[in-house]
C-alpha cells in the first residue's frame, strides 16, 4: 500500500456486528469527549429544519437521532438505520425516556443497500461511520445516499480524514488498524474526494482533530442534474 492509499476494512461485517453489540452498553463511556463534539459541530452545520425528513446512517447509542427530532419538530421525521442490534437496542430505551418515539423511526441493516425509496430525504447525517466501510463499499454507501436524497438535498460526513503529511499519531493508528483489525476497525478516509466522486457538491469544509487525527466535517449538496436545470 502506498502512502496515498487508504487501509482496507479487513474483517467481516459479522464480527463488526458482534464487536458493536459488545460495545453499545459502554460506548457513550469511549465517545461521549471525543466522538460526540464533533458530531454535534456537523448536526448544526447540517442545520436541518422543521418539518424536514432526516436519515442518519450509524445512529450508535441515539444521541444525534434525538437532536434531529427536536429540530425537526412534531411535523418532520427522524429516520435512523444501524447494523447492529445492541446499538439498536440502546437508543430505543434512549428515545422513549425522551418521549420522543412518535418522531422518530428505527432499523437495523446495511447502508450499502438503503431499503427507501428515491428521493425521499431532505438530509442525511453520518458520523463516524463511513470510514468503518471497505473501501470499495465506500462509494457504494454514497451512491445509495445519493439515491434517497431528494434534488438539492444535503450530506453531512463526520469522519476521519487522510492527511498526505501523515502526523506520528496517525501513523501508529493506521498501524493498529492493519495489525489489530478486531480492535480498530476503522481508519481515515479521503471524505470529500468520495463525497465527490459520489457526484456530490462540496459546500463546506470544517477540519478537526481528534486524538491527535484529523477529522473532516464535510456538507455537501445533492445537485441537480444538468438536464433538470
Amino acid at each position: 500500500m502506498t502512502r496515498s492509499e487508504i487501509s482496507r476494512v479487513a474483517r467481516p461485517k459479522g464480527q463488526a456486528i458482534a464487536t458493536y453489540d459488545c460495545l453499545s452498553r459502554w460506548y457513550d463511556c469511549l465517545s461521549s469527549s471525543s466522538e460526540w463534539p464533533l458530531a454535534e459541530q456537523g448536526l448544526n452545520k447540517l442545520n436541518v429544519n422543521a418539518g424536514e425528513t432526516v436519515l442518519e446512517i450509524g445512529f450508535g447509542t441515539g444521541h444525534a437521532l434525538l437532536a434531529l427530532a427536536n429540530a425537526v419538530g412534531e411535523s418532520g421525521r427522524a429516520i435512523g438505520i444501524d447494523i447492529s442490534q445492541g446499538m439498536f437496542k440502546v437508543a430505543s430505551n434512549r428515545i422513549a425516556r425522551a418521549n420522543l418515539s412518535c418522531r422518530i423511526t428505527l432499523g437495523q441493516g446495511d447502508a450499502a443497500a438503503l431499503c427507501f425509496q428515491a428521493n425521499y430525504f431532505d438530509a442525511i447525517f453520518i458520523s463516524f461511520t463511513l470510514e468503518l466501510f471497505d473501501t470499495p463499499e465506500i462509494a457504494i454507501v454514497l451512491s445509495e445516499c445519493r439515491r434517497v436524497l431528494k434534488v438539492d438535498g444535503r450530506i453531512c460526513v463526520v469522519a476521519m480524514a487522510r492527511d498526505e503529511h501523515e502526523n506520528l499519531p496517525q501513523r501508529i493508528y493506521e498501524w493498529f488498524h492493519q495489525y489489530l483489525p478486531a480492535y480498530v476497525d476503522c481508519r481515515p478516509i479521503y471524505v470529500q474526494m468520495a463525497l465527490m466522486k459520489a457526484g456530490f457538491q462540496i459546500q463546506q469544509v470544517t477540519r478537526k482533530q481528534m486524538w491527535g487525527l484529523p477529522v473532516e466535517i464535510c456538507i455537501a449538496q445533492n445537485p441537480r442534474e444538468k438536464n433538470d436545470e
